[in-house]
């Protein structure tokens, strides 16, 4: 039995790739500074308590599996560049340095389509500029640039720039949407809804991942995105009618809004920051055929069906979310602010 070691293992994606694995018959370890909450796994895995900032948790923790997956990271919510480059950066070359110290087979790293900032030209390749916006982005790039280094060392590495992905359990920025079209209120958007935007079911970014450690090549970047996908006003429009709610898309103009959250951003008062009020309002989507053609990548859910899918579970699991909030993607984030605004629009 293969075991694989996943760093960030109690977040949005640890949780789904450790249940993906599992059913492929792999041994999983989850390592996370947070406590493991998924209660469906707590009999299935083995769980560390340890921080990637810690260059000696990190080479006790990373001993006797074959691979990692290197999916812990600070999001942009954090907004300082100190805690996220001590977790992007120097934690990625804690864990690295321990991988190649024990002669870990291959490590997946979780980067990001952040690194090409706002698109240049579409569909984005992975050779093509990197242009990040903020700190989230640029910390990606230190990362994967460590994982070349560490590649040189003789460590076998493979890239992952996986666009945004969801699924059930995905909450972060998306329950704004979602708690609109819940209530039947206005469904904001940034500009006029009629640019395209991939997304990526959390599912499809597993199948990479497994095809991504087993892969024969390595010191490899593969974009990883849907297939099918239209535009915000096309997507969220299928929503609102799978819920059957009264909810309206509404357009925002791009540059007064870009210039208030711009605004609040800086004085700490929303945590959508500019990687999101930026992208959001344009085209931006990548090439998917490396993917394809060296991973053997068959993404199968739609935009559509990932919305549908990661909506329904928060329909259901609502009442229990209502009131807690922190900093990841499995956790709401605190919209006061927004919803303020938003209620005088």
């Amino acid at each position: 039995m293969k075991r694989v070691l996943i760093t960030g293992g109690t977040g949005f994606l640890g949780c789904h790739l450790a249940r993906f694995l599992i059913n492929k018959g792999y041994k999983v370890t989850l390592l996370d500074v947070t406590d493991l909450t998924a209660k469906d796994l707590k009999e299935s895995i083995q769980f560390i308590h340890a921080d990637i900032k810690n260059k000696k948790e990190m080479l006790d923790s990373i001993q006797d599996v074959d691979f990692v997956v290197h999916a812990a990271a600070a999001l942009p919510i954090h907004q300082s560049k100190k805690i996220i480059f001590d977790v992007n950066v120097n934690g990625t070359e804690n864990v690295l340095e321990a991988c190649l110290k024990n002669k870990i087979k291959r490590v997946v790293f979780i980067s990001s389509t952040a690194v090409y900032g706002v698109p240049k030209h579409l569909p984005e390749t992975e050779n093509d500029p990197i242009d990040p916006i903020g700190f989230y982005g640029e910390s990606k790039i230190e990362g994967e640039k460590l994982c070349f280094k560490y590649y040189k060392k003789g460590l076998s590495v493979n890239i992952i720039r996986p666009k945004t992905f969801l699924g059930p359990e995905r909450l972060g920025i998306f329950t704004l949407w979602f708690e609109a079209i819940y209530n039947n209120k206005p469904v904001f958007i940034l500009g006029n809804g009629n640019n395209l935007y991939e997304l990526l079911d959390v599912r499809d970014l597993c199948s990479a991942i497994l095809s991504a450690l087993i892969v024969k090549k390595d010191g490899e970047i593969f974009n990883i995105g849907a297939k099918i996908f239209n535009t915000w006003r096309r997507d969220l429009g299928a929503l609102i009618k799978h819920a059957k709610s009264k909810s309206k898309i509404v357009s925002i103009p791009t540059i007064p809004a870009q210039l208030a959250l711009s605004l609040l951003e800086k004085i700490h008062l929303s945590p959508i920051v500019a990687w999101h009020y930026k992208t959001l309002p344009v085209d931006s989507y990548v090439d998917i055929k490396k993917a394809e053609k060296i991973l053997n990548f068959k993404p199968k859910k739609s935009n559509q069906d990932i919305f549908i899918e990661s909506y329904d579970w928060y329909r259901k699991n609502r009442d229990g979310l209502i009131g807690r909030t922190g900093t990841t993607h499995r956790t709401l984030w605190n919209f006061k602010i927004i919803d303020l605004i938003t209620k005088y629009l």
